[in-house]
């Protein structure tokens, strides 16, 4: 993405009228929304001013960064806003601010931002850069000067990247071999859009210029990048800590380490430098957190997002049987039917694919657990799934089993069992601290999660999965409908998230409780019209797309037939109620019509890669073609013509 894409012309502000901070910022949110980049003013400015409570993102030398990522921003852009006079923003070093980045992201911004983003904050620790603009006039001239700026920055990345792979073709030692010191370094912030890069960059820089090595790992918006791998670590002097999120820490053990907020990374990166070649950093000593760090901002993670987290660990990790297992099934009932039920070639298939399933619950359990309970907690929860996919496992003598339900329930058992567990020996001596995870924790853990299982959980939700086994198979085509509307549509709601992920885990549960794929059909269906839809609009529609969208409309008639919701996810990033609106309206329709026409599918992944494995497969078409067609002409005729700048 060219960074101008970002930096608006028309959204610039060349002569802020501002003269105290408050004013500076309300009058860059209002510009944001008489600009339609922003739907909501106090609700983006309630959290620019929670990132300035944290920390304030006057970094010196007369730039302030202020932003904020939320719901009310309807696509990434950089708010350039200047004072020729100065302004007191309680910037670091004290000094008025002339240059303002004001930064809105979308909650949902895709990488190609956040990799914009992450380019523009490293350019401006570049003096030159910096003095230039305190003296642009126009617009164009700050367009241009970083656009300028982005090409040399990408020719000396390139540059340095060649040589680096230059050296990945020789044999290297294990230790490194250079008379330059080498050292780590990560960095981190609350929000991982501005603050985290600049401080990469500064690090980097710094260290260039004193004939140092070093590796920085960021973690960003866009995720972990340049992560540092063992031998890095290994060989380093001295680790810096750049950080004011939790960031993984562990795998520093017995290392010198400095722990600071971001912003030293930013401001004092010789200081930084010095003082780790000086082993100046306390030994780090592991305490068995997979996470500390700098994390006063008072970020925490609100007790549906644990909870979300856990269950999508468990369905990623469950995912590649699912598809394996499912499709391989799914071709050994096509032989079936060609060659029948005794060929070896059948048996084969159909043995591996059902085994494969048998792993669904257990591994979904086990996953859940270890997202709460770390690696202690896997063994149970393995097993409590294992149970709850088991009709035996139970004091309640039954044919029926705990199924998902009960798969996911002991998931969630097993990880805060183990929870409570390193709670109770948390005072344990040092010394027996090796007892831990060899024995109490797998004993009391199996003995604990076992017994909850077998009294109580198994026999409760089997009752539960047997009524709704027994319902979905009594279901006639209306409740039918309506359902297949219901789960179609959620799939088009977030596009990737906890809406789109439910209705997809209900289907596999469906489908591995009665071998049924109706309800796979529907929500195949709906997954597929999204970026179906917006591959649409923008080819009949064109005008009212920019030019990367058009270009991204393309690949979305791939992405759609490949059942790749998120395909559609930066078009619902940019203008969420034109394009999530049209989306699930086209999904809950393709959906209906699904189990209107009786489709199922056999195959829980592959769009219309599988449609030779499904019933009544032209009804399938129909349906996708109808809720696609139905979505992007939504779309296309609801949409407002973009805004040229």
């Amino acid at each position: 993405m060219d960074i101008r894409e970002l930096l608006l012309k028309g959204v610039m502000i060349m002569d802020l009228k501002a003269t105290t901070k408050v004013e500076a910022i309300n009058e860059m949110v209002h510009q944001y929304y008489e600009h339609g980049i922003i739907t909501d003013e106090k609700l983006y400015k309630q959290d620019i001013l929670k990132r300035e409570a944290e920390s304030t993102t006057g970094i010196g030398d007369g730039i302030a960064m202020p932003h904020a990522k939320n719901k009310a921003v309807t696509r990434a852009t950089v708010l350039f806003a200047k004072s020729n006079a100065g302004i007191d923003f309680d910037a670091l070093d004290g000094q008025p601010v002339q240059l303002f980045f004001m930064i809105a992201a979308p909650e949902g911004a895709n990488n190609t931002h956040l990799q914009a983003l992450a380019a523009l904050s490293s350019l401006l620790i570049n003096p030159d850069l910096v003095a230039a603009l305190k003296k642009a006039q126009t617009p164009d001239d700050v367009q241009q000067l970083f656009a300028d700026a982005q090409t040399a920055k990408e020719a000396k990345d390139k540059q340095e990247a060649d040589a680096e792979a230059q050296k990945t073709t020789q044999v290297q030692p294990t230790t490194s071999t250079s008379e330059r010191p080498f050292i780590v370094a990560v960095s981190a912030c609350p929000t991982g859009i501005a603050h985290t890069y600049m401080a990469e960059a500064a690090l980097k820089k710094q260290a260039e210029a004193m004939g140092v090595d070093i590796k920085v790992e960021t973690n960003g918006s866009e995720g972990v990048k340049h992560r540092l791998t063992t031998n890095d670590i290994e060989r380093a002097k001295g680790v810096i800590i750049t950080a004011d999120k939790k960031v993984a820490m562990d795998r520093f053990d017995g290392k010198h380490l400095l722990n600071r907020p971001v912003i030293d990374g930013i401001k004092k990166p010789e200081e930084l430098i010095n003082e780790t070649l000086a082993d100046k950093g306390a030994i780090f000593h592991a305490s068995g957190n997979a996470e500390v760090g700098n994390d006063d901002s008072g970020e925490r993670k609100s007790a549906w997002s644990t909870i979300y987290a856990s269950l999508m660990n468990g369905i990623s990790n469950m995912l590649p049987f699912v598809v394996g297992g499912g499709i391989l099934m799914a071709i050994s009932f096509m032989v079936e039917q060609s060659v029948g039920p005794k060929s070896v070639t059948f048996t084969f298939l159909n043995g591996i694919g059902t085994w494969a399933f048998g792993f669904l619950v257990p591994v979904l359990a086990a996953y859940i657990a270890e997202s709460i309970g770390d690696r202690p907690a896997l063994m149970p929860g393995f097993v409590g799934g294992f149970m709850a996919n088991t009709a035996a496992a139970s004091v309640v003598k039954t044919t029926s089993v705990a199924g998902f339900l009960g798969g996911i329930a002991a998931g969630f058992i097993a990880g805060y069992v183990i929870v409570w567990l390193k709670h109770v020996f948390r005072n344990m001596p040092k010394s027996l601290d090796g007892l831990k995870p060899m024995i109490l924790y797998p004993i009391l853990g199996l003995l604990i999660v076992g017994a909850i299982m077998f009294f109580a959980v198994d026999p409760v939700f089997a009752v539960i999965n047997h009524a709704l086994t027994s319902f979905l198979k009594s279901m006639g085509t209306g409740n039918a409908v309506v359902l297949g509307a219901v789960l179609g549509g959620m799939m088009a709601i977030d596009m990737g998230g906890p809406f789109n992920k439910a209705a997809y885990t209900t289907a596999i549960g469906v489908y591995s409780a009665t071998g049924d794929g109706k309800m796979m059909a529907a929500v195949m269906v709906g997954g597929m019209v999204p970026p179906l839809a917006t591959a649409i609009a923008t080819t009949f529609w064109g005008d009212k797309f920019t030019p990367d969208e058009r270009k991204a409309g393309i690949s979305n008639y791939v992405l759609g037939i490949s059942f790749i919701t998120e395909g559609a996810i930066p078009f619902a990033a940019s203008d969420p109620l034109h394009v999530i609106t049209s989306s699930v309206i086209g999904a809950a329709l393709g959906g209906g019509l699904s189990q209107l026409w009786h489709v199922s599918v056999p195959a829980p992944h592959g769009g219309l890669w599988v449609t030779p494995l499904a019933s009544h497969w032209v009804f399938y078409l129909l349906s996708v073609a109808i809720g696609a067609i139905v979505a992007g002409t939504i779309l296309g005729l609801w949409k407002p013509v973009k805004k040229t700048n």
